[in-house]
């Protein structure tokens, strides 16, 4: 990366102290261009540590040797998120209060530490994220669709909207991350620490940063898509289903939420018009449609609708568009398919006789067949559901987009 990419300067009208704030440059394999990087930072902040997770390609070391910048080595690789824990750990000693991240492989551009400063308060409870601006060249299509794709996730786990929930460069409060507790030690640690943080009463707040990305013949990169990706997927998995558990979260900052509930029975048309706006994108809308359908095809005899309505709150989906879905799994039809699917797996021949009485008339050992079959049958149907309403919103958006 060229060195003009890598630099920045304080501005001579900045006078905020930055003697408690600490840039970390996680490393893994970047010899081309972590020393412009590193020192584009040390031209803005003093305190800067990279942290060496068992580069192969050069002695970190060594390469920075002249620059006085602090190195501190994995002696293999141990993931980002372990790089930025260690950082972490160095710092709390020395009291610093801030700590800055940025990406070691030159897609983040130095200069833009200084958006981060002004918003840096004593005693703010915030992590600050660099919204990358993805208008520029070479910006990978799968780049675009993770980034749409995570923060759809997070807004499922915590209600927040978030520009860029995957950008590396980020400022954490040191004395609120060191108590979290954070179980992700790779690229899924950014996924967690942001969910983990919110839960915890952190506010998330947002810049504009460059970005910068070379052809794709020249790119460098760490993240492994198969096994990186199935991380991650498995923490979504988990957080989601701590979301869904009825049990409140400890809170490291308290904040006062104001009870919408009232508005419902003042205003019950825009109480209504909300409901129906909420997340109300191609992805969520085929997240809800899927999450109905799917609590849909389940035995829940007399409870769908209040599954529903729970499940659609805790992920904050379109309760809705949820809860209308279902009815697509009114019985006789769906049940019944469960209960022959289910009566086949159990016996390996299917139900002939399809009589009210023989397939309704006995409840109890009906519905062993129909939770067996649902098994089945509701992961698959709320699949091809989500899909299709996935299609028809995108559709529907590009016509409004193009008329509008």
């Amino acid at each position: 990366m060229p060195r003009e990419i890598a630099k920045g300067k304080m501005p001579k009208d900045n006078k905020l102290p930055t003697k408690h704030i600490w840039c970390v440059i996680p490393v893994f394999n970047n010899r081309d261009t972590i020393k412009d990087i590193a020192l584009g930072c040390r031209e803005i902040l003093e305190h800067i540590i990279v942290v060496d997770d068992g580069s192969s390609d050069c002695d970190l070391k060594e390469l920075l040797s002249d620059t006085g910048i602090i190195v501190l080595k994995h002696e293999h690789n141990l993931g980002k998120g372990e790089a930025i824990c260690t950082a972490l750990h160095f710092i709390e000693k020395t009291d610093g209060r801030f700590m800055i991240t940025i990406d070691g492989d030159g897609q983040h551009y130095p200069d833009d530490i200084n958006k981060f400063i002004p918003l840096l308060q004593d005693e703010d409870a915030s992590i600050i994220i660099g919204c990358r601006d993805f208008s520029g060249e070479n910006i990978p299509g799968k780049s675009r669709f993770g980034r749409e794709f995570s923060n759809l996730w997070l807004r499922l786990e915590t209600g927040i909207a978030i520009g860029d929930s995957q950008s590396g460069f980020r400022a954490y409060p040191v004395k609120y991350l060191s108590k979290i507790k954070l179980s992700g030690r790779h690229y899924d640690f950014e996924v967690e620490v942001l969910i983990r943080a919110i839960w915890v009463g952190l506010t998330i707040r947002t810049v504009p940063i460059k970005v910068f990305y070379p052809k794709k013949e020249l790119r460098v990169t760490s993240f492994r898509p198969f096994i990186d990706n199935l991380r991650i997927s498995l923490m979504h998995t988990r957080l989601v289903g701590r979301r869904l558990l009825p049990i409140p979260y400890r809170k490291l900052v308290i904040s006062v939420k104001k009870n919408n509930f009232p508005g419902a029975f003042k205003h019950p048309i825009k109480f209504l018009g909300r409901l129906l706006r909420e997340e109300a994108t191609p992805l969520g809308l085929a997240l809800a449609a899927g999450v109905g359908i799917l609590l849909g095809v389940l035995p829940l005899v007399s409870m769908h609708t209040l599954a529903i309505i729970y499940v659609a709150t805790r992920l904050h989906l379109n309760k809705i568009m949820a809860l209308s879905i279902q009815n697509l799994c009114m019985p006789p039809f769906v049940p019944l398919a469960c209960i022959e699917l289910g009566h086949f797996m159990l016996y390996g021949k299917w139900l002939t006789d399809l009589s009210w009485q023989a397939v309704f008339g006995s409840i109890p050992e009906r519905l062993w067949e129909w939770f067996l079959g649902s098994l089945i049958l509701a992961p698959l149907m709320a699949i091809i559901t989500a899909i299709i309403v996935y299609l028809i919103t995108l559709t529907l958006k590009k016509r409004r987009v193009s008329y509008a």
